[in-house]
């Protein structure tokens, strides 16, 4: 299709919003679930382990507590003390296998539950968006549309496999820890913990979250500098054709002055983060050790409450300080499924996905076509009316060609015989039926094009020309390829029909990638063909062997030929003459050249003088 009728949304960062962590967005989540199926046993399995670990990690430091108990005075003899501290080292043993066991299962189990979900989401997400119609795709950005499946699919499974897990596990410990705080140790002891560590933690965590938006910020500069050097080694050609090698050094220069000015910025604030962990919290920690052998020394407190505190605290204090950072994951988590949901409950076109191996093309359709009194303005434009009252036939085998100046409605016209629209009002017959009564999968097996840039998939020769019927044999292809005046130039290759072809085949000439386009469609068999000008911007020779290809290609279809250049239209069966979308004029090239007042012979004579200009 030309490319006018491309809508773009600007480009905008993709980044993950954090949602609020509440009732509702969770709750939104909870459809994940329904991918479980039959393992949902595995899920719960897994739960079990979870609070299995948490809890063993909770007797951990009561236990090893106790041990530090007995560097006090124990009146126990060497014997005695020695039998004790082997019985608490075997039960320490017995601990961390069983929390090493723990969380290896919940990491097993989590694992093939999250793998599960995550694999049906992905499959269920590129089947919703490959479905979408064209007018989603004309406004939104492929590369906006990939993340989706990457980047958010693979942030909700990290919060499957580990945020959320670790949100439980250290939620008990924190609350768990804290209880047993309160239960074994005196309050004494106690209200400098409540006084001073959690004020502390609370300050680590602003000071950490100031750090890590300093550090995005960072990347980000960092980012846009290395795309200031990708689009200077892309587009290589303009640099030095356009002599802007110094406009790039500077963009690039003053770029990288702003990610050393956020650099020393970042190292000054983590400095500071530093010397706080070292003088202020360390000191405290001291602090409050200190008081405590105070403490012990006065009696108030015994040896075995000292060390379980110690203990406690540490685990209780890692805990706390580690749920911001978990929460922080839900919520981008909690986003990212946010942005995926509202994609996948999107309307997509009723199109068939569970085609048999064994699937021959249907040849119902003869190709006739009529279009009566129809209007259409794009859904993100409807202010601008594209089509107004359009009324035209095709008969079946025909060619007839559009023309007339950019946006006149050419393409619209061809997006509409393709359904990737619907008129506003009127009617598109196709065999004298309402074109959308037809099953869409049926319609579109019909068709098949010829754009004007053509676009190869990576892979190779055999591969591009086969995705105009996946079902084909080799001898079809083979077949189609020799029909489209390609078979000779494929030979050539090294690989034949397995050379790749490269990113959007940019290891083939244009000739020699609208031959393989030409090749796919003859393979398609379609009823209907929508040519786009598939013989510009090529050299005389090309040209000479695409317009063969193109004649076989036309050969008893309903042809739509979609004109630039009206030279190449003269044995077209009927021309639409385009005006601001309406049709102006119709007839066949002798019959719209004799009216020299017509709006068709302005055009020609336009383009005649133009040639002759670019000729002198």
């Amino acid at each position: 299709m030309a490319k006018s009728s491309f809508r773009v949304r600007s480009k905008e960062k993709d980044e993950i919003p954090k949602v609020k962590l509440s009732w509702v967005n969770i709750r939104k989540s909870f459809y994940l679930f329904s991918y479980l199926g039959q393992e949902k046993w595995k899920f719960i399995a897994g739960m079990v382990f979870l609070f299995g670990t948490a809890t063993v990690g909770l007797i951990f430091p009561l236990v090893s507590g106790k041990m530090i108990g007995y560097f006090g005075e124990t009146g126990l003899s060497a014997d005695e003390m020695k039998r004790q501290l082997f019985d608490i080292g075997k039960i320490l043993l017995g601990i961390l296998i069983l929390q090493g066991f723990f969380s290896f299962m919940r990491v097993y189990f989590f694992s093939q539950v999250t793998e599960s979900i995550l694999k049906k989401l992905r499959d269920e997400a590129f089947s919703k968006i490959i479905r979408m119609p064209m007018d989603f795709f004309y406004n939104n950005q492929s590369a906006e549309l990939s993340s989706r499946i990457a980047t958010d699919i693979n942030v909700i499974s990290d919060a499957f496999t580990i945020n959320i897990a670790e949100f439980i596990r250290q939620s008990i410990i924190a609350i768990g820890g804290t209880v047993l705080l309160f239960y074994y140790t005196s309050w004494e002891i106690i209200k400098w913990f409540i006084l001073m560590i959690p004020s502390l933690i609370l300050i680590t965590i602003v000071f950490g979250k100031r750090i890590r938006n300093f550090s995005k910020h960072f990347q980000d500069l960092i980012a846009e500098s290395n795309v200031i050097v990708g689009e200077a080694f892309t587009g290589i050609l303009s640099v030095k054709s356009f002599s802007n090698e110094w406009y790039e050094i500077k963009r690039y220069t003053n770029k990288t002055g702003e990610v050393k000015k956020q650099g020393i910025k970042y190292g000054i604030l983590r400095g500071m983060f530093f010397a706080f962990i070292i003088s202020v919290i360390f000191g405290t920690v001291f602090f409050i050790l200190w008081k405590m052998l105070l403490l012990k020394n006065e009696g108030i407190i015994t040896a075995e409450q000292f060390g379980k505190f110690m203990m406690l605290s540490i685990f209780v204090a890692g805990s706390l300080g580690g749920l911001p950072e978990q929460i922080a994951s839900i919520q981008r988590a909690l986003g990212a499924n946010d942005r995926l949901l509202q994609l996948m409950q999107q309307p997509v076109e009723d199109v068939q996905i569970n085609l048999p191996d064994n699937f021959i093309y249907p040849k119902e359709l003869k190709g006739d076509i009529e279009f009566m009194n129809v209007n259409f303005s794009y859904p993100s434009r409807k202010e601008f009316q594209v089509l107004k009252n359009v009324s035209f036939q095709i008969k079946a085998g025909q060619k007839v060609a559009l023309v007339g100046s950019s946006g006149s409605g050419k393409s619209t016209i061809a997006q509409l015989i393709l359904r990737f629209y619907v008129p506003d009002s009127g009617l598109i017959l196709v065999d004298g039926k309402n074109y959308v009564e037809y099953d869409l999968s049926f319609y579109r097996q019909h068709i098949a094009i010829v754009p004007q840039d053509t676009m190869l998939f990576g892979g190779t020769i055999y591969d591009n020309i086969r995705y105009g019927n996946v079902f084909a044999t080799e001898q079809e292809i083979i077949d189609a390829a020799k029909r489209a005046n390609a078979y000779e130039f494929i030979m050539q290759f090294p690989d034949k029909f397995n050379t790749i072809v490269g990113d959007r085949g940019i290891q083939l000439s244009g000739g020699q990638r609208q031959r393989i386009a030409i090749a796919r469609a003859l393979l398609r068999n379609p009823s209907i063909l929508i040519l786009d000008e598939a013989t510009s911007n090529l050299d005389a020779e090309s040209e000479k062997l695409v317009q063969d290809a193109l004649e076989t290609l036309m050969k008893d279809r309903t042809s739509i030929i979609i004109a630039h250049r009206l030279s190449t239209i003269r044995n077209a069966d009927k021309i639409l003459v385009l005006k601001q979308g309406e049709i102006v004029q119709q007839g066949n090239y002798n019959e719209l050249m004799a009216d020299e007042d017509g709006f068709f012979y302005n055009l020609n004579k336009i383009q005649i003088e133009a040639k002759n200009v670019s000729v002198d």
